[in-house]
């Protein structure tokens, strides 16, 4: 163990050094594009960590990415008159963006490569006498769902991606030999979900490695007192991975069935995986049952559960030095120090050194203070208030530095958190789950007011995965902080939902509840990258682009653009219009040299 440490400790004083001949340019904008070394090979159960943290390292580099690139696209975004071509470019949904760097996927596919690497050499050490069995399988497990992630990624930005298990070293070598494939969206998850299903060489995919256990066993039952949680955070988690694929699923699954896509066997088994995975979870979380779970007065335990302690506890999941335990569930941490940056404050600060790139529209910030669109809301709203800030009369995003934050006393210090999936975000993918299987005493009670008492059933199928200690009725006794709900934690009103299917029909149903599940994603999670692949779930779902427009458009009004916009997103603009083949310099079919074809169409 001391040797693996050491050998960690001094992978970080390697970077301390490269960070000590960098210029403030290459800080802002670290080299991402290492090749890995084909004839390297893992050794050592040291070695073994070392290769692992190698992958982590490529999944910092495109943290920010989908932020960037989405949010930019979405309803809270847009250019500030310093802004670059490109960034106008995505804001302007240009048809061709194949020499955008904030379109281009290499990113994500140079977290695929290290992943296949790392797998297939992984493959040959565990013939090694010495190799400790048991973390093998915690990294490979761990390692898939970082390769599935990435995968998933893809397909809810440009709606396909190139399927590879080979190794290779560059991006440039990903071509249409043998073994690689162009997918469109349906068999890219399905992909997707049979790897998760399967695992790779008889390890499934819900295994997790305890780094504190490893580096820290002395803090094993005090996991926040602990400076190895961070790396814990690190980790794409099974169950969100897990549910969001079949969300995907079922969305695709509706689509081929349009209005006659009812509760099928098919789409029901997806549906109810995705709920059983996030429940499993949740359900732990709310019976304590978890590592580090308080042993006195559980009443006041907050993990996971949006509650009446919420409220008060929303500034520390952006600005606190380390993603908010009570919240996260995954996250990229980054440390200046170390030359680990992302650009989200290089975008939307205007404090020097950083650019202010992007800023908040008039129209996404109205979303939130709009009580026909966020029912009972005011300019006292907790995610309002430290969503947006103004500094020397400009507007700008507050959510990841707020200023004078005493966490980050200067805006250099560009080290802050992006969450891969939090506890707020298990509650929105739940009650999508929930409609579709038409629980919708459920769903309303995750989504509006919270899981009561006075409804809560144990024996009711309605309440499956579900348990007491959701409600103030715990089974220790008064629960203090119960399940308010999404929109009752924060003191807001109901926002409309359907709780039966006889009034508009099932179809209809499932659809108005699935785009008030829209809306207030809009607010939850706006510059997170996750409301736009939302928007494109809806849309797939039930084979409508004007969910994503009508959410969209009324942002260029102003700009006398929503009529163009509109009519891009209904032709299909609402995926990113990248192609791999182009960008690689591979035959496409096409007649001209835009890079616009019929798989982008």
């Amino acid at each position: 163990m001391k040797k693996i440490f050491y050998s960690i400790f001094s992978v970080s004083l390697l970077l301390s050094s490269v960070m000590a001949f960098t210029s403030c340019d290459d800080f802002f904008d670290p080299d991402t594009d290492d090749e890995l070394n084909g004839e390297d090979y893992i050794s050592s159960n040291t070695e073994m960590y070392t290769g692992f943290l190698g992958i982590m390292t490529k999944m910092q580099a495109v943290g920010d990415k989908e932020i960037i690139l989405t949010d930019t696209r979405a309803d809270i975004l847009e250019p500030t008159d310093d802004s670059t071509p490109e960034l106008i470019a995505l804001y302007n949904y240009d048809g061709n963006l194949q020499n955008n760097p904030y379109a281009d996927p290499a990113g994500y596919y140079e977290v695929i490569i290290a992943c296949n690497d790392y797998l297939v050499k992984m493959k040959d050490y565990r013939k090694n006498p010495d190799v400790d069995d048991d973390i093998w399988q915690n990294l490979v497990s761990s390692t898939v769902r970082i390769k599935v992630w990435a995968y998933k990624t893809l397909a809810e930005i440009y709606g396909k991606a190139v399927w590879f298990d080979s190794p290779i070293t560059k991006v440039t070598e990903i071509t249409e030999a043998e073994g690689f494939e162009y997918l469109e969206l349906e068999p890219l998850i399905d992909k997707c979900i049979a790897l998760m299903d399967n695992g790779f060489e008889g390890v499934p995919t819900n295994r997790t490695i305890d780094w504190i256990a490893w580096l820290d066993p002395s803090n094993v039952t005090n996991i926040s007192g602990s400076q190895y949680r961070k790396w814990n955070w690190m980790i794409v988690p099974y169950e969100g991975l897990y549910a969001e694929l079949n969300l995907w699923k079922g969305a695709c699954i509706d689509r081929r069935m349009g209005e006659n896509a009812l509760q099928t066997t098919e789409s029901y088994a997806v549906y109810k995986k995705a709920a059983d995975a996030l429940l499993s979870i949740l359900t732990a979380y709310a019976d304590l049952k978890y590592p580090g779970a308080p042993s006195s007065d559980p009443g006041s335990n907050t993990y996971w559960l949006p509650s009446a302690a919420t409220p008060g506890h929303y500034k520390p999941i952006w600005d606190n030095s380390q993603p908010y335990q009570l919240e996260a569930v995954a996250a990229l941490i980054y440390d200046y120090t170390l030359n680990q940056t992302n650009t989200l404050l290089k975008h939307f600060s205007n404090e020097y050194p950083n650019k202010y790139w992007l800023r908040p529209s008039e129209y996404g910030m109205e979303h939130f203070i709009d009580p026909a669109f966020n029912p009972g809301s005011s300019t006292n709203e907790a995610r309002y208030k430290i969503m947006f800030g103004n500094n020397k009369g400009q507007s700008y995003i507050s959510k990841f530095r707020p200023v004078g934050s005493s966490y980050r006393v200067n805006a250099y210090q560009d080290d802050c958190h992006i969450y891969i999936y939090r506890s707020m975000q298990y509650h929105m993918l739940l009650a999508e789950a929930l409609n579709h299987l038409g629980r919708f005493k459920a769903m309303n009670g995750v989504f509006n007011s919270g899981v009561k008492k006075e409804i809560f059933d144990a024996n009711d199928p309605e309440w499956e995965g579900f348990s007491r200690n959701w409600t103030s009725e715990a089974e220790w006794g008064n629960r203090k902080y119960a399940s308010a709900g999404l929109r009752g934690c924060f003191g807001l009103k109901d926002r409309a939902v359907k709780m039966d299917k006889q009034e508009i029909g099932e179809y209809a149903t499932f659809k108005f509840n699935d785009l008030a599940i829209l809306d207030e994603s809009m607010l939850e999670f706006a510059c997170e990258g996750k409301v736009y692949p939302i928007m494109n779930r809806m849309a797939v779902r039930y084979g409508d682009n004007s969910i994503v427009a009508d959410r969209v458009c009324p942002k260029y009004e102003a700009v006398g653009k929503a009529g163009e916009i509109r009519g891009k997103i209904m032709a299909g603009g609402n995926w990113v219009p990248f192609d791999l083949k182009v960008s690689l310099g591979q035959n496409t079919g096409t007649d001209d040299n835009t890079g616009n074809n019929a798989d982008n169409e």
